[in-house]
């Protein structure tokens, strides 16, 4: 009888071993949760056990770890990707984490230095992931006006509104000198070519060729900025995107299209359609958009210059454009155009809330197929000062345009809860796997992002889909996203029970092929 008690104590004492060997298992589980992965089109009730930076098992029977969260009644899906973030620090970061971003690249613009925005941007940690491309603008700027560039997406506003570097043809030498600097920012790291064409329509179609070609030899992506913002012709967007399509037919480059949406105005079912068109022959382009009627700038971009811009923007009104919140009249507009050129305006383009029309040709940007959600959001001010370093909470008077904060949330909320409009796997795919996979061809790293799957980065979103929601508006921007529970970057707990955890940095840097030495 002894032994066989003896027996019995030594495998209990087995069985306690093994169950808290089992608990230590994963660092964090988060059980009971509807998972969804857009890859696999995983939508169940299941179990995610995360060890260290990855995530190890998605499992039908509950699990136990260091941490263990029941997450019953949310959504579990992989973290955010936004392709078009220019609020590149430490702020920008924590207020979109709260809307679900857990990667955060700047594209559209990109930067130069490349390998100082990288340096930079290690140096002082980031809270989500982050990267950029290298910047054709800044190339420009440096090659036409014989100067060294800045490596911040805003350094190109100090010259928004100069003509020279925005309408001088680039002789071979000039533009040798552009495609080097490009060239420079790839072997840096950059995730592709930045190309804000609008910024300066009068450049050669030759160079943006050129660019293109480039891209494609460099089996890199392009990320433009249309031509033109036009509802009539010529020089419309239509034929801004008509030369889009056929660079990238002609170069075979990546052609990423950036704010389907404020490029299109009122001719949005027509331009779709050719976009489409050229997908369905094999032409490799993408495309993003953003849920707002309104876009930021500068007030001295090109776009809103020339005898008829306003006519050709569909009759734009001075007061559709605010700075800070206060609508301007014509005398306030022309003054800061001429003498502050590079001041921050949000211009109001279309207004879903009371023109059904509108609302429809937002819709059709919003929900182009395989689209991804972009924010196209920017840093945070307290008047004329932008806010930089280690900065929270984000101040109740800090202004940007709301898509800075609330993108993702009022994407989900509007588009998956109350219109119903698209189901909640097809709202997650938009926001992260779609934006992964269009990187994923050229940035190694990416193919570990925007998927719920054994082997796949901690990169992972929790949020309640009865509740989700932004608050940020254009008269108090200044309001972060609710319904986010948990936010986990690499796997480490960001956001941790709706609350951000201002103590941890885990943002890591998304590089390009060349300098990751990923093949």
């Amino acid at each position: 009888m002894k032994g066989m008690i003896a027996k019995l104590a030594a495998l209990a004492g087995a069985l306690a071993l093994s169950t808290a060997a089992c608990a230590q298992d994963y660092d964090i589980a988060l059980n009971n949760g509807r998972v969804i992965d857009p890859e696999t089109g995983l939508d169940a009730i299941r179990h995610v056990g995360i060890r260290g930076d990855e995530i190890v098992t998605i499992s039908e029977t509950p699990l136990s770890g260091t941490r263990t969260l029941d997450v019953s009644g949310r959504i579990v899906a992989p973290g955010f990707v936004d392709l078009h973030a220019h609020g590149q620090n430490i702020l920008s970061g924590r207020v979109q984490a709260l809307d679900g971003v857990t990667t955060a690249l700047e594209l559209e613009s990109g930067v130069l230095p490349v390998a100082d925005f990288y340096e930079r941007a290690e140096a002082e940690g980031r809270p989500i992931n982050y990267g950029a491309a290298s910047s054709w603008a800044h190339a420009r700027i440096a090659a036409i006006m014989d100067m060294d560039p800045d490596a911040d997406a805003y350094w190109f506003f100090r010259y928004i509104g100069d003509p020279r570097w925005q309408n001088e043809l680039a002789d071979d030498e000039r533009l040798s000198a552009i495609l080097r600097h490009i060239s420079t920012g790839i072997d840096e790291g950059g995730l592709g070519i930045g190309i804000l064409l609008g910024y300066a329509p009068g450049i050669g179609r030759s160079e943006y060729h050129a660019v293109n070609a480039l891209a494609a030899a460099r089996d890199v992506p392009t990320f433009t900025h249309a031509r033109f913002l036009s509802a009539i012709e010529p020089q419309s967007s239509f034929e801004g995107f008509q030369e889009m399509v056929a660079v990238a037919a002609a170069t075979g480059a990546h052609m990423h299209i950036s704010h389907l949406n404020s490029i299109s105005l009122s001719d949005i079912d027509r331009i779709a359609e050719m976009v489409e068109g050229a997908q369905a022959r094999g032409i490799n382009i993408t495309v993003e958009a953003y849920p707002y009627g309104a876009g930021a700038t500068g007030i001295g971009a090109a776009m809103f210059r020339g005898p008829d811009w306003r006519e050709r923007m569909g009759g734009i009104e001075y007061s559709d454009f605010t700075v800070q919140g206060e609508p301007l009249d014509e005398a306030r507009f022309h003054d800061l155009q001429e003498n502050a050129p590079g001041t921050g305006i949000v211009v109001h383009f279309l207004n879903p809330d009371e023109r059904p029309e509108h609302q429809a040709y937002l819709d059709r940007s919003i929900l182009f197929p395989g689209g991804a959600i972009a924010s196209d959001g920017g840093p945070w001010a307290l008047g004329s000062d932008r806010l930089m370093g280690d900065v929270w909470p984000l101040p109740e008077d800090a202004h940007s345009h709301p898509r800075s904060a609330g993108t993702y949330g009022r994407f989900l909320r509007i588009y998956a809860r109350e219109r119903g409009v698209i189901d909640w796997p097809e709202a997650v795919a938009k926001a992260s796997y779609y934006p992964a996979r269009i990187m994923s061809d050229s940035v190694p790293q990416m193919r570990r992002k925007g998927r719920l799957q054994p082997g796949m980065d901690a990169d992972i979103v929790v949020f309640d889909p009865e509740t989700v929601s932004d608050r940020a508006t254009f008269e108090r921007p200044a309001q972060t996203t609710t319904g986010f529970d948990y936010v986990i970057v690499n796997g480490v707990v960001l956001v941790d029970a709706g609350e951000l955890d201002p103590s941890v940095l885990p943002g890591r840097a998304i590089r390009g092929t060349v300098a990751s030495g990923a093949e």
